[in-house]
Formats: structure tokens, sequence, C-alpha cells
């Protein structure tokens, strides 16, 4: 089954669905700073554009380009930046 997630007024959409790998989800993040909240560990992988990242109690920014990962840990939050639409695959373990 395929979940249809939207954040932030339509700013970040994806579609959540199980593979032989566990959950994912596929999406798109438009233009803006956004901040998450996690409950299981995270794979950032940027499938198209620039995305920024700024993980957990960091202060630096990370740039991160079409197939390039970030590791998220579990119950914490970080925050992404996009100076134009980035689209990514998220794999939650």
């Amino acid at each position: 089954m395929i979940k249809i997630n939207e954040y932030f007024d339509g700013a970040v959409k994806s579609l959540g669905f199980d593979s032989n790998e566990g959950k994912s989800s596929v999406g798109v993040i438009a233009p803006g700073e956004f901040e998450f909240n996690t409950t299981a560990a995270e794979t950032m992988i940027v499938v198209q554009g620039e995305l920024h990242a700024q993980l957990d109690k960091e202060t630096v920014w990370e740039s991160f380009k079409d197939g390039e990962k970030f590791e998220v840990a579990e119950n914490s939050r970080f925050k992404v930046r996009a100076e134009k639409p980035v689209a990514y695959l998220c794999k939650y373990h």
C-alpha cells in the first residue's frame, strides 16, 4: 500500500511504501527550510538536486547532492534547506 504524506502546507510531499529492505518514502522538498523529528533511524539519499542538512545538536550545515546520503539517529531531529526543489529517498531502520 502506498501512503501519501504532506508536510509544511504542501512544501514537502512524499509517498511511503514497504520495500524488500523495509519502510521507505520517496518525495520532493520545495525551496525553504524545514525541521523534522524522527522516531526511527533514517538514511536520507538525495536523488536529484542539492539538500543542505543540519543534524541534531550540530551547528554546521552540510550539503548533499545527487546520490549522496546522510544518516539521522532515531528519536532526534534535523533541519533541511533547499534552494531549488530536491528529490529524495528516505529509508527507515
